[in-house]
């Protein structure tokens, strides 16, 4: 009898633990289903913050692209901006693309700057003159010959001065051919034009030939070279010729002024 007990209350207990087993497994399981869930939260959670980010990010990139692109925009149009040559810019973009590019246009115009390069090739033509006027005896020829040297020379240094008063830039489009090198970046007026100029007068006049006929052969040619070279404005080519002019026309007032006595005295007997 007291065996019946002790198995009847070992087997109640038995059960007991059972259902306290299968209690805890129960509880294990909610709980493992609890942090299953709370897992699955965790993933949805940091999969919507990962979309999150992502739509963030594409975003940034959108916006960065965007933000390029307006760049690119605004370089495109400050290189447009950059090209568009106008006013006498314009001008000289347009003769040369008129003649500039035609055979032997360009190296002609080379020739002629370095011929012209500080008056020395009017001086030495005036020199030569001088010379031949010497051995001839002409003394009236040959002073008209070093005046036209005198002249020459006289309107490149009033150029060079009027320059640095003014100092113009030269020209510096980019869509401006520059085709010879220049000992200064100052334009107006073009040197070259103002000692042709008045070599070209004096010279005629030395040689005894009609006023505007040795000037017309040398002058255009000049002046337009300078274009074609892309290292003067118009308005420094035109404002270096009047220059020029009136540097010749000074030095004839000076030769009537202040003739040759002894020229003239020689006429003056010859007369007699």
């Amino acid at each position: 009898m007291s065996s019946e007990s002790t198995e009847q209350d070992t087997t109640p207990a038995t059960g007991e633990a059972g259902a306290s087993a299968a209690t805890g497994e129960a509880g294990a399981s909610a709980a493992t289903g609890e942090a299953g869930a709370s897992a699955a939260t965790g993933e949805a959670g940091a999969s919507a913050a990962t979309g999150d980010a992502g739509a963030s990010a594409a975003t940034g990139e959108a916006g960065a692209s965007a933000a390029t692109g307006e760049a690119g925009a605004s370089a495109a149009t400050g290189e447009a901006g950059a090209s568009a040559a106008t006013g006498e810019a314009a001008a000289l973009v347009a003769i040369q693309a008129a003649i500039g590019r035609r055979p032997g246009v360009r190296e002609a115009a080379r020739g002629l700057s370095h011929f012209g390069e500080h008056s020395l090739g009017w001086l030495a033509i005036a020199g030569a003159g001088a010379a031949v006027a010497q051995v001839r005896g002409d003394r009236a020829a040959r002073r008209r010959w070093i005046e036209a040297g005198v002249g020459a020379f006289g309107a490149h240094a009033a150029s060079v001065i009027i320059k640095r008063v003014v100092r113009r830039p030269r020209p510096h489009h980019p869509d401006i051919e520059i085709g010879v090198s220049t000992p200064s970046k100052l334009s107006f007026p073009s040197s070259h034009a103002t000692s042709t100029t008045a070599a070209a007068i004096l010279i005629g006049r030395a040689a005894g030939l009609p006023p505007a006929a040795v000037p017309a052969v040398l002058v255009p040619p000049m002046l337009l070279s300078r274009l074609v070279l892309g290292v003067h404005y118009p308005t420094d080519v035109l404002a270096g010729a009047g220059i020029g002019a009136v540097g010749a026309a000074a030095v004839v007032a000076g030769d009537r002024l202040f003739p040759d006595r002894r020229v003239r005295d020689r006429s003056g007997a010859a007369d007699s």
